[in-house]
């Protein structure tokens, strides 16, 4: 008679082998699900990119900057609608090839996904004992699957360079009272005018000093672009800053804003002004003070997070790839998640947790990069359309009123972690 097969050992949670196999099958699973959801992104093909590469040669030539137009059969034209300051550090990348150019985008962008998503989720790894690599990895991959990312590459976008900018200043910088503390919300600004409201955010938290070197870092940039090209700064300043036509269609889907909400029931006509500044009262009052009560507590995350929220819904033109601000708003969650020990906070844990899932469904599917393009104006005829089409914007009005502040013993620990940017 045969001898018995002999079976293979059961993989248990105290088994570091099967850990380290569920962990490895986790990797390659998402390292196996990144493809499909960049094959409908690579439509993009660098097309902003292109854009800026395509400015800075009509520029370069003698060309006013803001003459450029691009024929588009889906916004009618588009225009070079960046700061002059943007232009000066985009200048020198007209010199390369666009290959060379797109590398060097690409390259850095995905570095940047690195860098900030070590500093985010460092402190979660060392507070819960998390499997640090695995941890990072993954944390890494999912951030690389949301669609403001897949957005920031397939464009060939500069956001990740304003986040780094952002979370440098703020995480960092600002909490240690650097002398440089606002240098680099200042320099955002200059080069984005979206990053504006992290000043805001300084004041409204009274970090009058980093409110004050981030202003005038803003300002001298500003006015260095203006000390080498005069004429194209004032009539940025004076003109194209105000003209929305020139960004794109206010109505289409990718614009996540209280603007683009509004204007998808009005298209082809612009939506009223005053309900629109009546409505972003309402959302900068509630959002900043959120912020600052964050703050206060010594929740510096939760605080930038909710302000990164706030400048995407009034900003009147907010593109997919401008809010990266889900990203930390999932870190938090999860970390709120994984610290209710207690059995009082049990539907707290839940509840974020629940919500960071819904979070990461919505941001990896995306608004944009699984729709069809198409010239006829995008109008909202239901409730159905009004979700759909407003995905973002509803995530974002959710997460202003729902994103927890996390307790003063779990921010104190975030400050020991703070001292030296990992």
């Amino acid at each position: 008679m045969p001898a018995d097969p002999i079976a293979p050992p059961a993989v248990t949670d105290d088994d570091p082998g099967g850990r380290a196999v569920r962990r490895l099958v986790a990797v390659v699973a998402l390292l196996a699900v990144l493809p499909a959801l960049y094959l409908p992104g690579l439509v993009h093909n660098f097309f902003d990119l292109k854009i800026y590469m395509s400015a800075m040669d009509w520029w370069t030539t003698g060309h006013p900057l803001y003459d450029y137009v691009q024929p588009d059969r889906v916004q009618g034209a588009l225009y070079f609608t960046y700061p002059p300051f943007s232009a000066l550090l985009l200048w020198p990348f007209g010199l390369l090839r666009l290959g060379v150019t797109v590398t060097i985008f690409t390259v850095f962008t995905v570095l940047a996904v690195v860098l900030t998503t070590r500093w985010l989720v460092l402190p979660v790894i060392a507070r819960h004992g998390l499997p640090r690599t695995f941890t990072l990895v993954v944390a890494v991959l999912l951030v690389l699957a949301v669609e403001s990312t897949r957005e920031t590459i397939t464009f060939g976008q500069i956001n990740m360079l304003l986040v780094v900018l952002i979370l440098g200043d703020l995480l960092f910088a600002v909490p240690q009272a650097r002398r440089w503390a606002g240098v680099g919300v200042g320099l955002a600004t200059a080069l984005k005018l979206f990053p504006g409201i992290f000043i805001v955010y300084l004041l409204a938290t009274r970090r009058w000093r980093a409110a004050v070197v981030a202003s005038a870092t803003a300002a001298a940039a500003t006015l260095l672009a203006a000390a080498i090209a005069p004429s194209d700064s004032w009539r940025f300043w004076t003109q194209e800053l105000w003209d929305t036509e020139r960004v794109g269609r206010t109505d289409y889907v990718g614009n996540q804003s209280l603007f683009g909400l509004l204007s998808r029931f009005t298209a082809p006509e612009k939506p009223d002004r005053v309900l629109w500044l009546l409505l972003v009262a309402v959302v900068v009052g509630y959002g900043l003070w959120r912020a600052a009560r964050a703050a206060r507590a010594g929740d510096l995350l939760t605080g930038l997070t909710l302000t990164g929220l706030v400048g995407a819904l009034v900003s009147p033109i907010t593109w997919t790839h401008h809010i990266y601000w889900f990203v930390p708003a999932m870190v938090l969650l999860v970390d709120v998640a994984l610290s209710a020990d207690r059995p009082d906070e049990s539907r707290r844990r839940w509840w974020s947790a629940a919500l960071a899932l819904g979070t990461t469904a919505v941001i990896t599917y995306g608004v944009v990069t699984f729709q069809k393009w198409g010239t006829d104006p995008v109008r909202t005829h239901d409730p159905v359309d009004f979700v759909t089409q407003n995905s973002y914007v509803l995530l974002c009005l959710l997460l202003l009123a729902a994103l927890p502040i996390r307790s003063s013993r779990v921010t104190e620990k975030s400050h020991q972690m703070d001292r030296v940017p990992q």
